[in-house]
């Protein structure tokens, strides 16, 4: 099964560490989504750009609607991302566990919904609706 991690750290905080940190952190990273490539479980990731070069884009009444930054203010930002392979979700979150930004942020685990399911109307939420 495919899953979803979304690593959320504060970008304030994140700005404030010294090079040799982040220096560190960049070389974690490096040695983190190696293994994981070698281990079959990597699918993709990338790390994302600061919120401030987002667009939040929204349809109303058939009326495209922009906002330079995030939709919402939080904490922590969505900072970057990684599609895994897992057998279940024990498996995603081990992986999960060490990613470098899980002792200074938080790492969201969640299924991706496999789209064959989805037609076949296996897998929907409580709506039974999706993306």
């Amino acid at each position: 099964m495919q899953y979803l991690l979304m690593i959320y750290q504060n970008e304030a905080e994140y700005a404030k560490y010294p090079d040799a940190l982040n220096g560190k952190m960049l070389a974690e990273y490096g040695a983190f989504t190696q293994a994981i490539i070698q281990s079959g479980n990597y699918k993709g990731g990338d790390r994302l750009q600061p919120t401030t070069t987002a667009t939040t884009v929204r349809v109303r009444d058939g009326k495209t609607l922009t906002t330079d930054g995030p939709f919402a203010e939080t904490r922590e930002q969505l900072g970057g991302y990684y599609m895994v392979e897992a057998k279940d979700l024990d498996a995603a979150i081990a992986i999960a566990a060490r990613i470098p930004s899980a002792r200074l942020g938080s790492i969201e685990v969640r299924p991706i919904w496999v789209y064959e399911e989805y037609a076949a109307g296996v897998g929907r939420g409580a709506a039974g609706v999706g993306v």
